[in-house]
């Protein structure tokens, strides 16, 4: 019988001409129909909370933060992706988004920034002066009434600013964007406690800069309460420089 030698680099005729695609039911790591992902079902729900939210938090996310830490190289991989960096305080249990921005680069903008209102900065600064006093004082956690905070904020409406019932509810609105960013948490109703967040919330430079704000807007308009004398913001201000000479 003849034998017929075969080229090995011959191509398979009896080959498909292309890779079928593998059944969802075949495939156990695939999570929906054409699924390219890589990342388990849980690490993708933490990196989607890390794009949903402004902040995710230890305390209140124990296992949302362990997954984070665990899967923290490949989260950061897949945020770089999108010109997103990730930024995580252990200190404080914290972690966040921050949108790259370069000179060099075009880098095409997907997180854009929301300011706070007028209310909402006033009521960020009087509970980072209250954080900043009774952490330093010794005490565990810092807590605030809403009467508390409407009382020192309300000095600095001013006629214009409406009717006190509609700057209330302004204070009240500002309160409760604030409760749902996760920078304060409601106890009981109407007592808060502050939560660390608000340390990179507001920076020892965005504090002077508030607070000069502030001045300007009250020279000419009377000589309300102080939101944060000089002790205050030396205190908030060394406690952060310090942080960050660390």
């Amino acid at each position: 019988m003849p034998m017929t030698d075969i080229d090995p680099s011959a191509p398979d005729t009896d080959a498909p001409a292309f890779i079928a695609p593998v059944a969802m039911e075949n495939d156990p790591d695939a999570l929906f129909a054409g699924d390219r992902g890589t990342l388990d079902a849980d690490v993708r729900r933490v990196l989607v909370r890390i794009l949903q939210r402004r902040f995710l938090v230890a305390e209140s996310s124990p296992a949302e933060w362990k997954l984070l830490l665990e899967h923290q190289q490949m989260i950061e991989s897949r945020l770089n992706d999108l010109f997103v960096r990730l930024v995580v305080d252990h200190a404080r249990g914290v972690a966040y988004k921050e949108q790259v921005r370069s000179d060099e680069l075009d880098v095409p903008i997907l997180l854009k920034d929301e300011a706070y209102s007028r209310a909402e900065t006033l009521v960020l600064v009087y509970l980072r002066t209250v954080f900043q006093r009774e952490t330093t004082a010794g005490t565990a956690s810092a807590r605030v009434d809403v009467e508390e905070v409407e009382q020192t904020v309300l000095t600095y409406f001013s006629e214009t600013d409406g009717t006190r019932a509609s700057q209330q509810r302004a204070v009240r609105t500002a309160i409760a964007r604030l409760d749902r960013e996760g920078i304060i948490e409601e106890e009981s109703e109407g007592r808060y406690r502050i939560g660390p967040l608000i340390e990179i919330v507001l920076s020892a430079e965005v504090l002077r800069e508030l607070q000069r704000w502030l001045d300007e807007q009250t020279r000419d308009a009377g000589t309300p309460a102080p939101l944060i004398n000089d002790a205050d913001a030396e205190a908030v201000a060394s406690g952060i420089l310090e942080e960050e000479r660390a």
